[in-house]
């Protein structure tokens, strides 16, 4: 079976509980589940917006990828979650992105494995190599872990965040 590596994020409610709950769903449709720590980070690109909770879950799945995005779509939707209605980019009670396939490439109009954004998004990229610090990019052959170091500060910090990092958040 695949191992599908799932990107987790939201910021209206209890965004903590949001992905907790979340994960719950996928471990119905995954097998040998597992969920990263959660990390809290700045919206990146419309910035006055409630910071983030993200958070990457793996696991095996039988699903096509088209298949694994109708279900993450559907839990998305049973968390509130309506596409129609928010802007690009907004806040969201839920967002279910696929990451990583197996070493799979798709591309097609509304699915793109990878996900386009995982080489430039430290709070997906932290989370997903904290249960996967070997990952390469299918596309580039880069390790993960190259790329993260290559990127400048995001703020990005673990919940809960540290005493230390507290001081400076």
């Amino acid at each position: 079976m695949p191992l599908v590596y799932l990107g987790l994020g939201a910021n209206l409610g209890d965004s903590a509980g949001t992905i907790r709950a979340a994960f719950q769903h996928l471990e119905a449709l995954l097998g040998e589940a597992r969920l990263s720590r959660l990390w809290r980070s700045r919206a990146r690109y419309v910035v006055d917006q409630p910071d983030f909770v993200n958070a990457v879950a793996c696991g095996l799945t039988d699903s096509s990828p088209r298949e694994l995005l109708r279900s993450v779509n559907a839990i998305e939707a049973d968390f509130g979650r309506d596409r129609g209605k928010e802007g690009a980019k907004g806040p969201r009670p839920l967002d279910i992105d696929i990451l990583l396939y197996d070493d799979r490439l798709v591309v097609e109009p509304d699915l793109i494995i990878p996900h386009p954004g995982l080489a430039e998004r430290k709070f997906v990229l932290l989370p997903l190599l904290e249960l996967a610090p070997d990952l390469v990019h299918p596309a580039t052959g880069e390790l993960l872990l190259a790329i993260v170091e290559s990127l400048p500060p995001q703020g990005i910090y673990l919940m809960p965040a540290p005493r230390y990092d507290l001081l400076y958040i």
